[in-house]
């Protein structure tokens, strides 16, 4: 007798209960885990603009600045223009790029988290302490200012990541593990 090819509502209905037990437990996990994962991107690709900004600065002999908009969720990099110098989104500036948070997905914005202490000096009014809401590279690729600066970004479990750069140029990132800064 000649078997016909294909599968038994027997076969078919096991595999549907395996199936549903496995999304049963791969759901939940999947929504806990996505919103870190959509911080620790934010951190990440803010890191790399820091970078990023750093080396415009640097190739082009000129000043390069990321500037910060708590209000807006939102940062922009600018080049120094024909100029060489950032005077402040005026005049002769580039605009390079716009990074808006939401791309990221809901939840992640400008904070501090559940953060107990700054890695800084302070957590800034609203989650940034660079002067004015910028850091502007100069051409040798330092900081025009002494101290340096965090931003940091939160999620909405309050997780949180402090992206900062010193004096020095040399770009940092920081997350919160609950008790400290690692």
């Amino acid at each position: 007798m000649k078997r016909s090819a294909g599968f038994t509502l027997m076969e078919l209905m096991v595999t549907t209960v395996v199936l549903s037990i496995l999304m049963t437990f791969a759901v939940p996990a999947y929504i806990q885990w996505i919103p870190g994962h959509r911080l620790k991107g934010s951190a990440r690709d803010l890191y790399a603009e820091l970078a990023a900004a750093k080396m415009t600065a640097v190739n082009q002999i000129g000043e390069c600045a990321v500037v910060f908009s708590a209000d807006n969720l939102r940062y922009q990099v600018w080049s120094g223009g024909s100029n060489k110098v950032y005077d402040g989104a005026t005049g002769d500036d580039v605009l390079l790029k716009t990074v808006n948070l939401s791309r990221y997905g809901s939840g992640i914005r400008y904070g501090n988290g559940a953060a107990a202490s700054p890695v800084g000096g302070s957590f800034g009014a609203k989650g940034i302490t660079f002067a004015s809401d910028r850091v502007v590279f100069n051409s040798r690729g330092m900081i025009n200012s002494l101290t340096g600066g965090y931003v940091y970004l939160q999620n909405n479990r309050n997780a949180c990541f402090a992206v900062g750069a010193l004096g020095s140029g040399v770009i940092l990132v920081k997350r919160w593990t609950g008790t400290t800064w690692q």
